[in-house]
């Protein structure tokens, strides 16, 4: 299954929870990968940006091949793991992921603050057992769709 990880370029879990589905067989997007973006490809000082300099970062070349690159990728994927603590970008990409039908997880290894709008994924759980078994869950009955459909 093609997976993708929603959370903070500070997340500390992000690579263990990419290492773990990979392990379990899944294609996982990992946006830290080698094309991965940075703002610091726009300015090395974003950090201290003013509102209209940060529009103006949006429109910089690199911040759009790095948002094609994750769009294309979340357009892709079959599910989304929401790893928590994150911030409004993954929250976007887990919202857009549901929107479109697809499963959304929210895994809490460590809570930054409560947020209630988790509530609209398929999944929030503490325990990475649980994700691993709804994925396999859901897996195994697209794959029953699959085969009722070609069975018609």
């Amino acid at each position: 299954m093609n997976i993708y990880v929603a959370t903070s370029w500070r997340n500390e879990f992000q690579p263990d929870v990419v290492r773990w589905l990979r392990e379990d067989g899944h294609e996982v997007y990992d946006f830290r990968g080698e094309e991965g973006f940075s703002w610091r490809e726009v300015d090395e000082g974003w950090q201290d940006w003013t509102p209209s300099e940060y529009l103006r970062g949006l429109t910089h070349s690199c911040a759009k091949r790095g948002f094609k690159r994750d769009m294309d990728a979340l357009i892709a994927c079959d599910a989304c793991v929401y790893v928590m603590p994150c911030g409004p970008s993954a929250s976007l990409e887990l919202g857009w992921a549901i929107g479109k039908g697809k499963l959304g997880i929210v895994f809490i290894p460590k809570l930054r603050e409560p947020d209630l709008m988790v509530k609209m994924a398929h999944l929030v759980t503490d325990d990475f057992l649980e994700v691993r078994e709804r994925l396999t869950e859901y897996e195994q009955a697209r794959k029953v769709l699959r085969e009722a459909r070609v069975g018609r």
